[in-house]
C-alpha cells in the first residue's frame, strides 16, 4: 500500500499550495486526474524524491520514503521508484536495448523483478533493438521509456501523462500495453492524467484533484455516478462507469452483448473474450428518458429504470440519477423536460441508452457506439 500526505507552499505571493493526502492499493493503477495546474504531477515529484515537500509523510509497503517530523528523506535512488515522463526522454545516442539496459543497471543487487527478455517481450519492443530513438515513432518511444522503468525493477512506477504528447493513432498503440504491464507485473503504478478515457481504460481506484487539494478519490465507477463532483460532471464526456462482462457477439450484425449488475447492453462489435470484463462509460448526454417503453426506435438500448435523483447541471439544464437495478446511470436534460414530463424521484421511466463507450477492465476495451 501507498500512503501519501503532503503539504508544500511554492515561493511567491500567488505561490502554488499543495495539500493532499490519499491511499493507493498494493497492485493495480490508481489514477490521478484533474486539469493542468492542480498538483497531479508535484505529487509525482514528491512521491519519486525529485522535490522535497515542506511537510507530510510518504509510506510504500511499510517503507518510509519521506517524513519530515522523522528526518527522513530518501534519495531518488534509494526510494525504488521506476518514471515514465510525458517525453520518453531517452538517450539519443544508444540504441533501443542499450537505454534499455541502462534500466536493468539501476535495478538493486538482488533485486526482483522481471528481465530483460520478459519486458522486451511484454512490450512488443524486440525489433526495435538495434534502432535508436529518433528512428522511433511517439509510441514506440514511450514503450521503450517504460520497459528502461521496469527493468530498474521498481517497487512503484510513476507514470506523468504518458500518453498526452501522442496522437488519437499512437495512443491507441500504447494503451494496451500499459494494460499488460498492469495485469501481468502487478505492482502498484501512480498514472497522472487529464483524460477520462485513459482513466476507464486503466485504473482501479482514482483520485480527483484541484487546486491543490483532493475532492475525492476511490473507485471508478462509484465516483463516476456522483453528482457533487463538477470536475467530472462539467465535461462533455461525463457519466457513469459500468463494470460489464462480455456475453457473446454476433459477428453478423457486428454487436457485442455486455451483461451489468441490472441489465445488458448491446454496442458495436467488439475483439473480447467471452466472458472478459470490460468497463462502459454511459455519458450523461447520450442517455434520454422516457416515461411509456418507447418502441420503433434507432436506438437498441431502452433499459427499465427508476428515477432516483434531480440534481441542479448547467443553467436550464438537469441532471437525473437513474436507478438500473443496483446500478446508477446519469442522463443530462432540460429543465424544461423535466417540467414537461412532470419527473419526480421514484418514478419508474425507461433510459434510452443513444451511445456508449468503452474502458478496459483487465481484459477487453472498444471504440464508442
Amino acid at each position: 500500500m501507498l500512503q501519501v500526505a503532503l503539504r508544500h507552499r511554492f515561493p511567491g505571493q500567488d505561490g502554488f499550495s499543495l495539500d493532499a493526502a490519499f491511499t493507493a492499493p498494493s497492485s493495480g493503477v490508481t489514477a490521478i486526474f484533474g486539469p493542468s495546474g492542480c498538483g497531479k504531477t508535484t505529487i509525482l515529484a514528491a512521491v519519486a524524491g525529485l522535490l522535497r515537500p515542506q511537510a507530510g509523510r510518504v509510506e510504500l509497503g511499510g517503507r518510509v520514503l519521506f517524513d519530515d517530523r522523522e528526518r527522513i528523506a530518501l534519495p531518488p535512488e534509494k526510494r525504488r521508484c521506476g518514471m515514465v515522463f510525458q517525453e520518453a526522454r531517452l538517450f539519443p545516442h544508444l540504441s533501443v536495448e542499450t537505454n534499455l539496459r541502462y534500466g536493468l543497471r539501476r535495478a538493486p543487487r538482488g533485486a526482483e523483478g522481471p528481465d530483460f527478455g520478459g519486458v522486451v517481450a511484454l512490450l512488443g519492443i524486440g525489433h526495435l533493438l538495434h534502432r535508436r530513438p529518433a528512428g522511433l515513432s511517439g509510441g514506440e518511444k514511450q514503450r521503450v521509456a517504460l520497459g528502461r522503468a521496469l527493468l530498474s525493477r521498481p517497487e512503484l512506477l510513476l507514470m506523468d501523462e504518458p500518453l498526452a504528447a501522442l496522437d488519437t493513432a499512437r495512443k491507441a498503440e500504447v494503451l494496451p500495453f500499459l494494460a499488460r504491464v498492469r495485469d501481468t507485473l502487478r505492482i502498484p503504478v501512480l498514472y497522472v492524467t487529464h483524460a477520462l478515457d485513459e482513466v476507464d481504460r486503466l485504473a482501479d481506484a482514482l483520485v480527483l484533484m484541484e487546486g491543490g487539494r483532493v475532492l475525492a478519490s476511490g473507485g471508478v465507477e462509484a465516483l463516476s455516478a456522483r453528482t457533487d463532483l463538477p470536475i467530472l460532471l462539467d465535461r462533455r464526456d461525463a457519466g457513469a462507469v459500468l463494470a460489464c462482462t462480455v456475453l457473446s457477439h454476433d459477428p453478423g450484425r457486428g454487436l457485442t452483448h455486455f451483461a451489468f449488475p441490472g441489465g445488458q447492453l448491446i454496442a458495436r462489435l467488439e475483439r473480447a473474450s467471452i466472458g472478459s470484463a470490460a468497463r462502459l462509460r454511459i455519458r450523461a448526454r447520450d442517455v434520454s428518458v422516457a416515461t411509456v417503453e418507447p418502441k420503433g426506435l434507432s436506438v437498441q438500448n431502452v433499459l427499465p429504470a427508476v428515477l432516483d435523483s434531480i440534481e441542479p447541471g448547467q443553467p436550464h439544464e438537469a441532471l437525473l440519477r437513474l436507478r438500473v437495478g443496483p446500478s446508477l446511470l446519469l442522463a443530462r436534460v432540460t429543465r424544461d423536460t423535466v417540467s414537461r414530463l412532470g419527473l419526480t424521484p421514484g418514478m419508474p421511466l425507461w433510459a434510452l441508452v443513444k451511445s456508449v463507450a468503452f474502458g478496459q477492465a483487465p481484459d477487453s476495451a472498444g471504440p464508442d457506439r
